[in-house]
């Protein structure tokens, strides 16, 4: 190539992202009902069985409001990436639709912004999961647990990727099972009648006794609504997934239509039941989770085991999918030139150098938490903090741009449209703004903001270095 491509000057078919052509060395081995389950499954993590509790502690009744309110956001942010993906259905997502519209400095930021909160939540899930297996087996060592967990999930996404399908398939089938049951039990004793059950139907008593439906005021509501927005954190890797698919662009699109239905059930849903069966100051609330607290409070007998097994599983589930999100994304910006080409390489379809690098990536991130807990671990999980929020700013910005230019030049790509565009696209815009606001006015996450915009601006310049040295490289060539 004698001069560097850009978003102008490229033609409509030049390699953007390896996954974007039919004879992408990617292997396209994931079926609908893999895609279908992923996007089911990628709105139900560990953060909603165990984490949600904090956010119902602050928030009380009101939490169902927070998550409403974050979840409409999440749906706007899905829409647009839904838009961009079934057009362009790429491995990197996100971050090729930001070097398209913005420029290769963007693609690089999100990309590698996006890997790194993969990789240390990769670590995350492990260290969670290993607590899980030290309750059941006291005398065995947490590292080693997590150790068995990265071995298992790398060595699952080693292989073709329609193991990791199939993985999380099940993964997904089990964990969503779970939580229709208890969307089930809930409505039953919400109505007085869950055979077996002497809980007697509680009406609204527990939402407007107690405080009221906002007990601690507007305060309480935000501290709510911030734990609810990163609680969203995973649906973009379907849009990752659904390049290795059989139909990229049915599968994205069919993904995206759901995700209003799947929000209002699962999460909005669950928070109803919980803080209506439950008084919002329930100790127990926090102390064992929402779910489980819910479930002992109706007699249910080995709840806390029960939810124990469908957390692991979460955890799990989390695992494989941020093992595969995480190599996927590597492997797209190494492809276009934005990182180290030795893991680029391709093995019987998978990227498996980024696989592996992806899975010590995360598991150093595991013995930090051993070896420097009071210091170098927690500024990673800082580092994290407000990285989704970051990714979602780059989304919006992105598809301002390039639903002009595809109206422009390739309107029949547009399958998956934004709503009410531009307008609701600004308006999702403003709400980030606002939440970044809000993320300065609490001490915990203003620290988050703080770390989370060092590492983006410590990116972004490297990525417009890099950018303007491949600019000049590319005139000199002239």
């Amino acid at each position: 190539m004698s001069r560097m491509s850009t978003p102008q000057d490229t033609p409509k078919d030049a390699a953007h992202d390896p996954a974007h052509h039919v004879d992408s060395p990617l292997v396209h081995g994931l079926k609908q009902r893999h895609l279908s389950m992923i996007a089911l499954g990628g709105v139900i993590g560990a953060g909603l069985f165990v984490g949600s509790g904090a956010g119902i502690a602050a928030a009380g009744p009101s939490i169902v409001l927070a998550y409403a309110i974050s979840g409409a956001l999440v749906m706007l942010v899905m829409r647009m990436l839904g838009e961009m993906s079934a057009a362009n259905p790429a491995s990197g997502s996100f971050s090729v639709h930001a070097e398209r519209a913005i420029g290769p400095w963007a693609g690089f930021t999100a990309g590698w912004g996006f890997w790194f909160l993969l990789c240390v939540a990769v670590g995350l899930e492990g260290i969670g999961a290993a607590k899980i297996m030290v309750g059941w087996f006291p005398d065995s060592p947490e590292w080693a647990w997590v150790a068995l967990f990265m071995l298992v999930f790398c060595g699952a996404n080693l292989t073709a990727v329609k193991n990791f399908g199939e993985f999380e398939f099940w993964f997904a089938a089990l964990k969503v099972g779970a939580i229709a049951l208890f969307l089930g039990i809930g409505v039953l004793a919400i109505l007085g009648i869950l055979p077996g059950s002497d809980v007697s139907a509680p009406g609204s008593d527990n939402l407007t006794g107690v405080g009221g439906f906002m007990p601690n005021g507007t305060d309480g509501l935000i501290i709510g609504l911030l734990a609810s927005v990163f609680a969203y954190g995973g649906l973009e890797t379907v849009t990752i997934a659904a390049a290795e698919s059989e139909k990229p662009v049915q599968s994205v699109a069919k993904a995206v239509r759901t995700a209003m239905w799947r929000i209002a059930v699962f999460y909005v849903g669950s928070m109803l039941v919980v803080v209506t069966l439950l008084p919002w100051d329930n100790k127990e609330v926090v102390a064992k989770g929402p779910y489980v607290a819910t479930l002992d409070h109706l007699g249910i007998p080995g709840a806390g085991q029960i939810m124990n097994v469908i957390v692991l599983i979460a955890l799990l589930s989390a695992m494989n999918a941020n093992i595969y999100g995480a190599s996927r994304m590597s492997y797209s910006l190494i492809a276009r030139g934005q990182g180290p080409k030795a893991l680029g390489r391709i093995h019987s379809g998978v990227p498996r150098l980024a696989v592996l690098a992806s899975s010590v990536f995360g598991f150093v991130c595991v013995l930090l938490s051993y070896w420097r807990p009071d210091d170098v671990f927690p500024w990673l999980l800082n580092m994290i903090g407000a990285m989704i929020l970051v990714v979602w700013i780059f989304i919006a910005a992105s598809q301002l741009i390039l639903r002009r230019r595809t109206e422009r030049e390739e309107p029949e790509k547009l399958v998956v449209k934004m709503w009410g565009y531009p307008v609701l696209t600004w308006v999702a815009l403003a709400a980030m703004a606002y939440i970044f606001y809000l993320m300065t006015q609490q001490p915990d996450t203003r620290k988050q903001l703080l770390a989370t915009g060092i590492l983006t601006l410590i990116l972004a310049a490297i990525g417009f270095a890099r950018q303007k040295i491949a600019e000049r490289a590319a005139v000199a060539a002239e």
